[in-house]
C-alpha cells in the first residue's frame, strides 16, 4: 500500500539550546555575581535559547531560583543574595556528573526528584573561589557540558594572582613587584612573615596594596599608607584567602582592556581609563558597584598606545590559555611602559562594569555579547582541547 497520499505528522520544531545561568556561590562576591545574573538573564534572546536560572547558596547549595531578573539588583546599596531568590530553602539541584546525561533533577526532602530537562551550556557568572577559579569548571567538565569561559587551568591561574604573575612573566610580560605570604609562612613565624613585608616596603616604598591572593572585586584590598596600618591590613585580607598578595604601588594611569573570542580567534576591545575616584582611596569595590565609578571609554591613549594595551591583553590571554572572555587590566606607568596587574577570566558583567562598556564603544552591545559567549561555548567540546 502506498503512503505517498497518507497525512503526514507534522516535524518537531527544533529544540532551543537551554542555557543554565549559574550564579551566587560561597566567595565573598556571592553578591554581585547575583548582580551580574540579573543583568545576563535580562539579555538573552528568548527566541534563540530556554533559560534555567540556578543559584549557588553561601554555603553551596544549588537552588533553584525564579527567572526574575528584577529582583537581581543593587537596593539600598545592598547586593541581593540567592537565599532571597531561592523557591524553596531546602530544595536542592543536582547536575549528574555523566557525560551522557544532561538531565538536571530538582528535589526536595520527603519529594520525588523532578527532572527539570537537560541543560546544552551552563553560563557560570560565578566570581572568586568556588566558581572562577576552575572548581565549577572542572564539575562541568566532568559532565560534559559545554560552559562560557576559561577552562579549568586558566580558570586557576586567573584566579590566582601569585601564578597568574608567573605565567606572564614566563611569558615576557612585564608586572610590578610584589611578595606573596603563604599561610605556612604565617603560622610557622608570624613575626618574620610581617618582616617580609616591612624589607619589600623598605626596597619599594609606601603606599603597598595589601590583598587577599585569591579574591577580586576589590574585596579585602587595603592600601597602606605606612606600618601602622600593616596589621589591620593583613588581617583584613586573610578573612577572604589565607594567602596573601602585597604589591607596590606602580605611579601611572589604570587602564583597562576586554578580549572576547570571536569564530577566527580572541580579538581586544578598545581600552578604557579608570580615573581616580574623588570620594574614595582607590578603585574599591565601594567605588566600582555601590556609587558607580565612571571610567573613560575609549582611553584617551595614542593610537600607537590603543594599539600596543590590545596587543599586550590578547597577549595575555593566550598566555594564560583562556577561552571566552577576558579583561585584562594594566597600569601605565610614568616611563610609558604597559605593566600588566591582573586579568578576571570572569569580569565583573553588570551593563555598567567596564567589560561591557568597552565592548559596547567597539561596536558590540551587551546583547550580543552575551550571545557571542553562549555561541563561543556551543562550538567547543569539553574535554582536552
Amino acid at each position: 500500500m502506498s503512503t505517498e497520499n497518507l497525512p503526514q505528522s507534522p516535524e518537531q520544531p527544533p529544540r532551543k539550546p537551554r542555557v543554565a545561568v549559574v550564579f551566587g556561590g560561597r566567595s565573598s562576591e556571592h553578591g554581585i555575581s547575583t548582580v551580574t545574573a540579573g543583568a545576563v538573564l535580562r539579555a538573552i534572546d528568548r527566541t534563540k535559547y530556554d533559560v534555567l536560572p540556578i543559584g549557588i547558596t553561601r554555603d553551596g547549595r544549588w537552588a533553584l531560583t525564579a527567572d526574575e531578573p528584577g529582583r537581581m539588583a543593587i537596593t539600598d546599596r545592598r547586593t541581593p543574595t540567592v537565599e532571597e531568590l531561592a523557591e524553596s530553602h531546602e530544595g536542592g539541584v543536582v547536575l549528574p556528573v555523566d557525560p551522557a546525561n544532561r538531565e538536571v533533577v530538582y528535589s526536595e526532602p520527603g519529594s520525588v526528584p523532578k527532572a527539570l530537562g537537560e541543560i546544552d551550556v551552563v553560563f557560570p557568572v560565578l566570581h572568586g573561589p568556588y566558581g572562577e577559579d576552575g572548581t565549577l569548571q572542572g564539575l562541568l567538565e566532568l559532565s560534559g557540558v559545554p560552559y562560557v569561559g576559561s577552562g579549568v587551568l586558566a580558570s586557576a591561574v586567573g584566579q590566582d594572582k601569585e601564578y597568574m604573575k608567573r605565567v606572564f612573566t614566563s611569558f615576557g610580560l612585564k608586572v610590578g613587584p610584589y611578595a606573596v605570604i603563604r599561610p605556612r609562612e604565617w603560622e610557622q613565624d608570624e613575626s618574620a612573615a610581617r618582616k617580609k613585608i616591612v624589607d619589600f616596603a623598605g626596597e619599594h616604598g609606601w603606599p603597598l596594596f595589601v590583598k587577599p591572593a585569591r579574591a577580586g572585586s576589590s574585596i579585602g584590598i587595603t592600601k597602606v599608607d605606612d606600618i601602622g596600618g600593616l596589621d589591620e591590613a593583613i588581617a583584613e585580607a586573610q578573612r577572604h584567602d589565607p594567602k596573601i598578595l602585597v604589591e607596590a604601588a606602580v605611579r601611572g594611569r589604570e587602564i583597562e582592556c576586554g578580549v572576547l573570542e570571536f569564530e577566527d580567534g580572541p580579538r581586544a576591545s578598545v581600552p578604557a581609563e579608570i580615573p581616580p575616584p574623588q570620594t574614595h582611596a582607590y578603585y574599591d569595590f565601594e567605588a566600582k558597584y555601590i556609587d558607580s565609578t565612571p571610567g573613560i571609554v575609549p582611553a584617551p591613549l595614542t593610537d600607537e598606545q590603543t594599539a600596543e594595551v590590545r596587543r599586550l591583553a590578547v597577549e595575555a590571554f593566550e598566555a594564560a590559555s583562556c577561552e571566552g572572555l577576558v579583561r585584562a587590566d594594566f597600569f601605565l606607568a610614568e616611563d610609558g611602559e604597559f605593566v600588566i596587574n591582573e586579568i578576571n577570566t570572569m569580569p565583573g558583567f553588570t551593563p555598567i562594569s567596564m567589560y561591557p562598556q568597552m565592548w559596547q564603544a567597539s561596536g558590540v552591545g551587551y546583547e550580543e555579547l552575551v550571545n557571542r559567549l553562549i555561541q563561543a561555548a556551543l562550538r567547543r567540546t569539553t574535554g582536552l582541547r
